[in-house]
């Protein structure tokens, strides 16, 4: 007995595939008119040229657990620091901003970590090629 394997389980799915083309996912467009791979690419975007930085996981729950929240003017400040790291060759970088010490990982664009003034009592920063005061 030859059996094919063409990655249909049963019939009605088969058939659901190719005669009823308008039951597919992912078309439904907002009230906006737009698809949700629209909107998606949009905010993406958007994030990506007000901040031009990712925050780890590890960075958004440190944020959390002290309680710092950054305005607009500080994430703006944080990101010239980024970039002043990167046109220096850094790879791994201390960034200070109102005293809030952040650790950016220079060609990914990522905050690996963030701390406030009361978390770096010790003033001992491991594991960065440079440091950036803003």
């Amino acid at each position: 007995m030859n059996i094919q394997k063409s990655g249909y389980l049963s019939i009605e799915q088969l058939t659901d595939r190719y005669l009823n083309p308008a039951q597919r996912t992912g078309t439904e467009r907002t009230t906006d008119g737009l698809t949700f791979e629209e909107v998606l690419q949009t905010k993406t975007l958007q994030g990506e040229e007000a901040n031009g930085l990712k925050f780890s996981k590890h960075a958004a729950v440190r944020l959390a657990d002290r309680n710092i929240e950054l305005s607009t003017k500080q994430l703006e400040r944080l990101n010239e620091g980024a970039k002043k790291a990167k046109q220096k060759g850094i790879r791994d970088s201390l960034v200070i901003v109102d005293e809030i010490a952040f650790i950016v990982n220079v060609p990914s664009q990522t905050v690996v970590t963030a701390m406030d003034s009361a978390q770096t009592s010790e003033n001992v920063f491991t594991n960065i090629n440079g440091a950036v005061i803003i």
